[in-house]
């Protein structure tokens, strides 16, 4: 988000995830146990929408992206906010408006801005937030 005056850097957080973790925890579990205790109600909606079928591999990328970037975030914020899995929502590229860059927005603060990066290489997810 472009503005004219510039903001504080919060903090910058990172987090690396195999995805091979999310995907042995949903087998032993479910998906839908891991997705309810960490997805907003947005991102649930997103999940049940984007689904076909019983895919665990194509549901241990959807969950572990958000688990990351999640994680990600929380280190960019602590300790001046202590966000839960659920006062944070990843709206993936052009979710926002066309066009736009990924980002996360946090429930309880309109006013902060988190912008965020996620890779994936094989197995691994790697994340970045940087909160203003």
């Amino acid at each position: 988000r472009a503005s004219s005056h510039s903001m504080a850097i919060l903090g910058v957080g990172t987090d690396i995830l195999q995805t091979s973790r999310i995907l042995s925890l949903i087998r032993r579990r479910s998906p839908e146990k891991l997705a309810y205790r960490i997805l907003s109600e947005l991102e649930v909606a997103h999940w049940h929408a984007s689904r076909s079928g019983s895919d665990l591999s194509r549901d241990a990328q959807f969950l572990g992206v958000r688990w990351a970037l999640k994680e990600a975030a929380y280190k960019a914020l602590y300790p001046t906010f202590r966000p839960t899995w659920k006062d944070l929502t990843y709206h993936p590229l052009g979710a926002t408006e066309p066009g736009s860059k990924p980002s996360l927005s946090y429930k309880h603060r309109c006013d902060l801005v988190l912008h965020c990066s996620v890779s994936h290489d094989g197995d691994y997810i790697f994340s970045t937030v940087v909160a203003e």
